[in-house]
């Protein structure tokens, strides 16, 4: 938020004490966009360096001609893109960078409301609906937030039905629950309307390896 806004939020709620508070997380937000770390930026899309902000930060972003040529892909959606790149970063922090559950699940938790911005603006035909999706109910299926998790997936998939990777999203969430029948199921599925899909493929060869070691354990009593 520019300072001349933020005086103006300040001086319409009143209490110095909230004011306070207010430039406090936004300086906190403001320092967690760290534009300057090369391997935080390798981890994302190619268009996230020449989204708004971003091509602020990074030499050579805000090429007008890229920038223009990327605004064509993606049309108006694109202004809003830079929060989808805000969400994957707080989402490989969480995966890659985060030592302790709480700073996994803080990075999780602040993914979640840049997804529901980019969401919320785009068109219900953007080609990317079905990605911000799938990523946002990852996110809160590892916040044990199941119901709303499942309703994006489910909602993914009912917009592009082949979408492969709500398939894995879905293997993956009931392999690590422990429920393999569940796991092979959804890897299945995805196959059957995706075919020689590799990560799918993998997934039903390392169930199937499981499942095999586990008829040859011996049997104890």
């Amino acid at each position: 938020m520019a300072p001349a806004i933020q005086r103006h939020v300040c001086s319409a709620i009143g209490p110095a004490a909230l004011c306070f508070m207010i430039s406090v997380s936004m300086h906190a937000r403001a320092q967690e966009r760290n534009y300057d770390n090369p391997r935080e930026m390798s981890m994302l899309p190619e268009y996230c360096k020449y989204t708004m902000f971003f091509r602020d930060h990074i030499p050579g972003a805000s090429d007008r001609a890229t920038v223009a040529r990327w605004s064509a892909v993606m049309g108006p959606t694109f202004n809003h893109m830079h929060h989808y790149c805000w969400a994957l970063m707080s989402t490989n922090r969480a995966l890659l960078i985060a030592r302790t559950k709480q700073e996994r699940n803080y990075a999780l938790n602040a993914s979640i409301p840049d997804f529901d911005y980019v969401i919320e603006r785009a068109p219900a035909d953007f080609s990317l609906l079905p990605e911000f999706l799938t990523k946002r109910g990852e996110n809160l299926l590892r916040l044990e937030r199941v119901g709303e998790g499942m309703t994006d997936i489910d909602r993914a998939l009912s917009i592009r039905p082949n979408y492969w990777e709500a398939y894995v999203a879905l293997s993956d969430y009931y392999r690590d629950k422990g429920d393999m029948a569940k796991g092979r199921e959804w890897a299945e599925k995805g196959l059957a309307v995706s075919p020689n899909t590799r990560p799918l493929q993998r997934r039903v060869a390392q169930f199937d390896a499981a499942q095999g070691k586990h008829k040859s354990d011996p049997v104890t009593r």
